[in-house]
């Protein structure tokens, strides 16, 4: 990736937020922004110093979804190519098709596995689209 890399997670439990932060700032030393919750989801990006190119979003969380927060990136010109993965527990083969279809550009699939995440963010970071479910 030729610009620099800046990663927005939005993601309701504590736990994962935890894991996520650990990986890409500690270990990958990757800038990392998180959101606590999809409230005032737009707003919130708009207050960033710099706008995210990589971003993660839990599917179900409150008060929007993950689906909902997607097509509110997607109607933002700025997002139309922003690389945008799904996280998710519920990673059944039609769930992984209904977010191709819903526009993601990737999944991994809960719980984060520290073992494997590094190398499927390395994959993200080159362009590569990852449809990861443990």
């Amino acid at each position: 990736m030729s610009e620099a890399t800046n990663i927005l997670y939005v993601e309701d439990d504590c736990n994962s937020r935890k894991v996520m932060s650990l990986l890409l700032e500690r270990v990958m030393k990757l800038p990392l922004t998180i959101f606590e919750n999809s409230a005032n989801i737009m707003e919130n990006i708009n207050h960033l110093e710099t706008q995210p190119n990589i971003i993660f979003l839990d599917i179900q969380m409150q008060p929007y979804d993950g689906y909902q927060v997607l097509q509110m990136l997607r109607a933002d010109a700025r997002f139309h190519d922003t690389t945008i993965i799904a996280m998710t527990a519920n990673v059944m083969s039609h769930d992984v098709e209904q977010l191709k279809q819903a526009g993601f550009n990737g999944l991994i699939g809960k719980p984060i596995m520290k073992d494997v995440f590094p190398q499927l963010m390395e994959r993200i970071l080159v362009g590569e689209a990852v449809w990861y479910v443990p």
